[in-house]
């Protein structure tokens, strides 16, 4: 008997679906990978079937997502979920680089974009650039933030936007202050 996960979202099933959706993968892809029938993922995305915590451990994995992400830090009131993320109530996401705390705005991962807050340490930044099959537009809210995109390094001040479309790009912030941004992601990939 599968015991309920009790911090899991109501949209788990959803966001697992639109997670592995953006990574090109089928349910027998994502199947295969964890080792799993296509029918057991399959109600797991329906929200039929609960996934263990291994379970879910494994699939975030096979993600490349934080487990916490696929928590929901505090229950939103019935008539909030679905349209209403508090700010104690955003989900940690991202690959967890070191000096870069990312949280999910969207109430869950099913529209054609994500909104992600994003909070650079100072002196923090990556090494190799990455290219996602996105589009993406970021507006700095505070601080400054370096941006490499296809190799053209742009200086963002608070109130600056950029954006991203496929190209490999990187982050740095050289500076004595975080850096603290809004990101609109499409399609999602957290």
């Amino acid at each position: 008997m599968q015991h309920s996960l009790p911090d899991t979202p109501d949209t788990l099933g959803a966001d697992l679906r639109a997670l592995r959706k953006s990574r090109g993968l089928t349910l027998a892809d994502l199947a295969d990978m964890l080792g799993r029938s296509v029918g057991w993922l399959s109600q797991v995305e329906r929200d039929i079937s609960e996934p263990s915590i291994t379970d879910l451990r494994e699939i975030a994995a096979k993600l490349d997502v934080s487990v916490s992400m696929l928590f929901r830090h505090a229950a939103a009131p019935a008539h909030e979920a679905g349209y209403v993320v508090r700010q104690d109530a955003r989900r940690t996401i991202g690959s967890q680089v070191a000096g870069l705390v990312e949280e999910l705005l969207s109430p869950d991962l099913t529209d054609d974009f994500e909104m992600v807050h994003s909070t650079f340490a100072p002196h923090s930044r990556i090494k190799d650039p990455v290219t996602r099959p996105t589009q993406e537009v970021g507006y700095v809210l505070s601080g400054q933030l370096e941006i490499e995109i296809a190799g053209v390094t742009h200086l963002i001040n608070a109130g600056d936007s950029f954006r991203i479309r496929g190209e490999a790009f990187r982050w740095a912030n050289p500076f004595a202050e975080p850096a603290v941004a809004i990101w609109v992601i499409a399609p999602p990939v957290y």
